[in-house]
């Protein structure tokens, strides 16, 4: 991972250097994606690209590149790295300018692209599953946008570190609606049918979360895009996150509850098998399933 690509060229790492007076440091003025690379195998890029483009048009950024030269970059990078089991992170803010809140008359958009290591958990983690914690839905109106601007996400990923969870979940506290994960989807199993809240501007549209839509059908289990709130959840039977970095995961508690039997459900292992499969890992099933 000694290379990243920096405004149309590929730099060693230790010499990208970015403004300060860029809009991304100074306003959170950008947008992001993430996509893994498993050994060497791209996951879903057409889809990553074509959400970044629509947190582009979203905030309303300055063209810089074509959705194919940014894959050819995406795959000129990962020829480049010494490492094939990565996750691409790409960052594009709206460039350098003298700090105004309003959009500059003219600016030169920063494009930036760097390997990280992957977020995914060992096998064992799947087997048996996860805690996870509850969060006022403190954030904005669109987090269907992936911007930059992450902070309620970044207090309530460090609230589910300091309670011994895996991950944080947005609750209304009005209503007592459940959104999603500070850095994933949450999905519930009740009487055989996968239930997820509608995919409108409340939620961003996890691409693994589209993945797991399209596992659903093609194994004939209902999938329910609705709303549905925190007593609901916990009284579900089963419950499971979806992303890039947790891939589909179990949860097994919620705060101090237990969600049914305190173990991976059924269905969850159904999904969570075909996405082994369809990640190029089918001879690892039984190291996250724990089945022969």
């Amino acid at each position: 991972m000694k290379y990243v690509f920096l405004n149309g060229k590929f730099v060693p790492k230790e010499e990208a250097k970015i403004s300060i007076e860029d809009r991304g440091f100074l306003f959170g003025d950008g947008i992001y994606e993430v996509i893994r690379a498993y050994n060497g195998r791209l996951f879903r890029l057409d889809d990553h690209i074509e959400r970044l483009f629509k947190s582009a048009e979203a905030i309303r950024l300055p063209e810089v590149y074509k959705a194919e030269e940014i894959k050819e970059y995406v795959n000129k990078l990962l020829e480049l790295s010494d490492e094939k089991d990565v996750e691409i992170y790409i960052e594009w803010t709206r460039g350098v300018a003298p700090r105004e809140h309003a959009f500059p008359s003219k600016s030169e958009p920063t494009f930036v692209m760097m390997l990280l290591k992957p977020h995914s958990q060992p096998p064992e983690t799947y087997r048996k599953g996860v805690k996870i914690v509850s969060y006022p839905e403190i954030r904005w109106k669109y987090p269907y946008i992936k911007t930059v601007n992450l902070l309620p996400n970044v207090l309530a990923k460090q609230f589910a570190k300091e309670n011994g969870a895996f991950e944080a979940i947005f609750v209304h506290e009005d209503t007592k609606i459940v959104t999603e994960g500070s850095s994933s989807n949450v999905l519930m199993v009740k009487d055989g049918k996968v239930y997820c809240h509608e995919t409108n501007e409340s939620i961003l549209f996890g691409i693994t979360l589209k993945v797991v839509m399209e596992i659903c059908d093609k194994l004939g289990i209902d999938f329910v895009g609705e709303k549905f709130t925190y007593d609901e959840m916990i009284k579900a039977d089963e419950v499971f996150l979806s992303g890039t970095g947790a891939e589909v995961m179990p949860v097994v508690m919620v705060d101090d509850k237990v969600i049914a039997d305190g173990k991976p459900g059924e269905v969850t292992k159904k999904i969570l098998a075909e996405f082994l499969r369809m990640t190029w890992r089918e001879d690892r099933l039984k190291e996250y399933l724990g089945e022969s």
